[in-house]
């Protein structure tokens, strides 16, 4: 199979990208934890956090908001000592963060999906690269995305950790157009 370059030959990064990269996330839930993997993943590559994800869900109540926002100091310091998952305090810290600012984002847009997926009028984007080298860190939509989310109180969303966002949930395809799962139609995440 023909895949983006960027893939190494672990069996979880295959699938990965096989399977979930670039395939639109229409779950709020979901999205949430991809949006705080990507903060996690600031300074650090993806695949060490693809790595830790299940252990960041196990340690974050399966990224549900409504328990994080009850999150207390012992909680904090619990993470802290978690092994499984980046101990870096800001980063905890800003999950919390990001759970506040969420629920109101929720609250204001009906859902968290409908605020998001407003920045790419509604459908995804889906790119033309021939080479990794012509794929942006950031765009003009990532730049607003990142202004927007601050702005709103949300923390570890630069512009290039929105754009990677972008990338995970399918809100831009940026498959190679050799790669097979350019071509793939690929089928929208969503929770019942």
């Amino acid at each position: 199979m023909n895949r983006c370059g960027w893939v190494n030959q672990d069996p979880l990064y295959i699938d990965y990208h096989d399977h979930e990269w670039g395939v639109p996330v229409y779950d709020d839930q979901l999205l949430f934890e991809y949006l705080n993997l990507e903060g996690a993943q600031a300074g650090l590559s993806w695949y060490t956090i693809l790595k830790k994800r299940e252990n960041y869900r196990k340690a974050f109540d399966q990224f549900d908001a409504e328990k994080i926002n009850r999150y207390d100091d012992k909680k904090i310091e619990e993470l802290l000592h978690n092994e499984g998952i980046v101990r870096n305090k800001l980063k905890i810290n800003a999950v919390i963060t990001n759970a506040r600012a969420y629920l109101k984002v929720k609250e204001e847009f009906g859902s968290f999906r409908e605020y998001i997926w407003s920045f790419v009028d509604g459908k995804p984007i889906k790119n033309h690269f021939k080479d990794l080298s012509e794929v942006p860190a950031t765009t003009e939509i990532s730049d607003k995305l990142s202004k927007d989310l601050k702005k709103r109180g949300f923390k570890f969303v630069g512009s290039t950790i929105c754009y990677a966002f972008m990338q995970a949930t399918g809100m831009v395809n940026d498959h190679i157009v050799t790669c097979d799962c350019y071509q793939k139609e690929a089928v929208p995440v969503t929770k019942s």
